[in-house]
C-alpha cells in the first residue's frame, strides 16, 4: 500500500464528557439496570403499575422481553405488534411512500398511529386497564398503546447498527415480516417511512424519558437516566464535538481512508465515510468510563437553537443542513457518473424540503485525478439521453464526447449546484461538502460494473433526464464552479479565503491557512469544520467557555452557534508548521 503523508491519529470513537455530577446515572449490564428499574417500581405506592419500553426500530424486541421476564416473572407483558394492522393491510397504506423504486419513496406524512388496528388497540387498553401487579408494555409504539406510564424507557438504536442489522437479516421493518428482504429495499422503507414515524415519535416523548437504554451491541446493554442523557446534549451544544464516523466499502471505493483512518487493512476498500451526517452518525456521551451511544440527531431535536443558532433553525427546523463525507477513490475507480435534484423536483417527487447541493474539496489526489463536470459544449441533450439508454444495453458509453473532464489536485474545491452532471474520478480523495440530504443521487452511467453485492446498481436515468441542466457547459463549469478561489482576509500568521459554494446553494465555505492562532466567531450559524492540512489543532474559547479541544488530520468537528467566539491554532506536531481548516455555514445575511 502506498504511504500517505501523516501516520494516523485519527480518532474513530469520539466522545462528549457528560458532566462528573451525572456520572453515576449510566448502568451497565442488565442486571444493574433491571435493579434500577425494580427499585423504582417498588417505590411506586399503586395497585397496577405500569412500566412502557418504547423502542426505536431495529431494538431486537426479543431481547429486551426475555431479559425483563427474568426480572419481572410475574409481570403481563404486552407485545405493541399485537395492537398493529395485518402485514397485507400496512402494506397496501403504505404503498404511496413506500412505492415500488429501488431507492426511492416519498417521505411519510405519516404518525405512529398508522400501524396500528384501532380495534386492536382498544381490546389492549382495556385488558391493561383491568390488571393488578406490574404490566410491561413493550416495541415499537408502545407508548401508543399505552400513553400513560408510571416509568417510561426509551430504547434507542443508532442507525448505522439498524443497517448492519439489515445486512445480517436480523431485523424487519415495523409491523412486517421481512428480514430476509435485500437490505436496500429496508434500508429504502426505513428512511422514508419507519425512521420518519420513530423520530416524530422521539421528539414528543423526549421530555418524559426516565431513562434511555442503549442495546446497540447485544448483550453489553447501557442504560441512563433521561436527565443524564439531557446533560450531556447540553454539554454537547456548549463546546466542540465529533459525531461517531462509520466506513464502507463500494464498487470504486480506495485505499487512502485504510492508512490515514486507521481502518482494517484486509478489507477490500473503503469507499465512503459519513463523518458528519448527524441523522446517520451516533452521538457517544462519556459517564466515566462507559460510552452510551444515542443518535446524534438526538442533539439537533433537543437542542436546534443553541446548535443550530436562530437564523438556521427559522429556516430549517431540528434539522441539520450541513454534511462532510468521504469518497475515496485513491487505487480505485471512477464514481458514477450522475446528478441531483433541483429544488422543486426532490419537493415534489420525494417530500423534501431542500435539495442535494453539492461540492468536492480534495484532501488529496494522485498527478492522474480528474474530475468529470458539467457538459461539453453543443451537446445535443436527445442524442445524450439516447447513448445513456443504449449503454444499457451495449455496456458502453462514450463519456469524453459528452462531459467535461478536468485535472485536480490537492485542495482544489469543485461546486456541483443540483441539476450538474458530476463523477469524481479514480485517485482522488473527496472530502464532500454539501447540503444534508444524501441518497439522492440520479445515476446515469456506472461504467458496466456491477456493485460489491454482484448486481448492477440502479440507474435513474428516467429521473435524470428530468433535472439536467444543458446549458452547464464547459465556459459555464471554468465561470462558476472549478475552483473559485478568493482571498477574503489576512493578518498576522494567517490568510481566509472564500471557495464556495454556489451562489444556488446555501452553504459558504471558508478556508482558513494559519501558523498562528484564528479567530473565529459562529455568527448565527453553526459551524461545520475539517482539518484539511497539518496534524493537529487546538480550539480554544478565548472567554473560557469550553475546555480546549485538540483536531487531528482529517477529522470532521462541529461547533455548535452557542459557542460564538473561539480560536484555531498549530499544536503538538503542527507547532510551527502551516495547517489549514476548511469551514462551512448556512448563508443568512442579506
Amino acid at each position: 500500500m502506498k504511504s500517505y503523508r501523516y501516520k494516523s491519529n485519527y480518532d474513530k470513537y469520539p466522545s462528549v464528557r457528560v458532566p462528573d455530577i451525572y456520572t453515576s446515572y449510566c448502568y451497565l449490564g442488565w442486571k444493574n439496570i433491571l435493579n434500577v428499574l425494580n427499585q423504582r417500581l417498588e417505590a411506586i405506592d399503586k395497585s397496577c403499575k405500569i412500566l412502557v419500553v418504547e423502542c426505536y426500530q431495529g431494538v431486537l424486541h426479543e431481547e429486551v422481553r426475555e431479559q425483563f421476564r427474568l426480572a419481572f416473572p410475574d409481570a403481563l407483558f404486552v407485545d405493541s405488534s399485537e395492537g398493529m394492522l395485518s402485514e397485507q393491510e400496512l402494506n397496501a397504506k403504505l404503498q404511496a411512500d413506500i412505492t415500488d423504486d429501488e431507492i426511492f419513496g416519498y417521505m411519510t406524512r405519516y404518525n405512529i398511529d398508522c400501524y396500528f388496528d384501532k380495534c386492536k388497540v382498544c381490546d389492549l387498553r382495556n385488558m391493561i386497564s383491568q390488571q393488578r401487579g406490574l404490566v410491561v408494555v413493550y416495541g415499537t409504539g408502545a407508548t401508543y398503546i399505552q400513553p400513560k406510564m408510571d416509568l417510561l424507557v426509551y430504547a434507542d438504536m443508532a442507525r448505522w447498527e439498524i443497517q448492519m442489522r439489515f445486512r445480517r437479516n436480523e431485523i424487519s421493518n415495523i409491523g412486517v415480516e421481512n428480514q430476509n428482504e435485500r437490505a436496500a429495499l429496508q434500508y429504502k422503507r426505513g428512511f422514508f417511512v419507519d425512521w420518519r414515524i420513530c423520530d416524530r415519535l422521539k421528539k414528543k416523548l423526549m421530555s418524559r424519558w426516565d431513562y434511555v437504554l442503549d442495546t446497540n451491541h447485544v448483550g453489553e446493554p447501557k442504560m441512563a437516566t433521561g436527565k443524564a442523557v439531557y446533560a450531556g446534549l447540553v454539554q454537547a451544544v456548549r463546546q466542540p464535538f465529533r459525531v461517531v464516523p462509520f466506513f464502507d466499502p463500494g464498487p470504486w471505493g480506495g485505499q487512502w481512508m485504510k492508512e490515514v483512518c486507521d481502518l482494517d487493512r484486509k478489507a477490500v476498500n473503503y469507499a465512503w465515510c459519513f463523518d458528519c451526517v448527524p441523522e446517520e452518525n451516533s452521538l457517544l456521551l462519556s459517564f466515566g468510563d462507559i460510552k452510551f451511544e444515542i443518535p446524534s440527531i438526538n442533539l439537533v431535536f433537543a437542542c436546534p437553537r443553541e446548535l443550530l443558532g436562530d437564523p438556521v433553525h427559522a429556516r430549517f427546523g431540528d434539522e441539520f443542513p450541513i454534511r462532510f463525507d468521504f469518497l475515496d477513490t485513491m487505487q480505485g475507480g471512477n464514481l458514477s457518473l450522475q446528478v441531483h435534484p433541483l429544488t422543486e423536483y426532490i419537493q415534489e417527487k420525494f417530500g423534501m424540503h431542500y435539495t442535494q447541493d453539492e461540492s468536492y474539496y480534495l484532501l488529496d489526489a494522485e498527478n492522474d485525478a480528474v474530475v468529470y463536470l458539467g457538459l461539453k459544449e453543443n451537446v445535443d441533450s436527445m442524442e445524450m439521453i439516447k447513448a445513456l439508454e443504449d449503454a444499457q444495453i451495449t455496456g458502453t458509453f462514450e463519456v469524453e464526447k459528452f462531459v467535461g473532464e478536468y485535472p485536480v489536485k490537492k485542495h482544489d474545491h469543485i461546486l456541483i449546484p443540483g441539476g450538474t452532471i458530476h463523477c469524481s474520478g479514480a485517485n482522488g480523495m473527496v472530502l464532500e461538502i454539501s447540503a444534508t440530504p444524501y441518497i439522492f443521487t440520479f445515476k446515469l452511467w456506472d461504467w458496466g460494473r456491477l456493485g460489491l453485492d454482484g448486481r448492477p446498481r440502479p440507474i435513474n436515468i428516467g429521473h435524470g433526464k428530468n433535472v439536467i441542466q444543458w446549458e452547464r457547459t464547459e465556459s459555464w463549469v471554468k465561470k462558476e464552479i472549478l475552483n473559485q478561489v478568493v482571498l477574503v482576509s489576512e493578518g498576522d500568521g494567517w490568510r481566509e479565503e472564500h471557495t464556495g459554494l454556489h451562489e444556488r446553494e446555501f452553504i459558504e465555505t471558508r478556508r482558513h491557512w494559519f501558523t498562528k492562532p484564528v479567530l473565529h466567531h459562529t455568527d448565527g450559524s453553526v459551524n461545520v469544520l475539517n482539518l484539511v492540512e497539518g496534524e493537529e489543532a487546538i480550539v480554544e474559547s478565548p472567554s473560557g467557555f469550553f475546555e480546549p479541544f485538540v483536531v487531528h488530520y482529517a477529522e470532521t468537528f462541529i461547533i455548535p452557534e452557542a459557542v460564538g467566539e473561539y480560536t484555531i491554532r498549530p499544536y503538538g506536531k503542527s507547532e510551527g508548521t502551516e495547517c489549514a481548516t476548511i469551514k462551512a455555514f448556512v448563508r443568512h445575511h442579506v
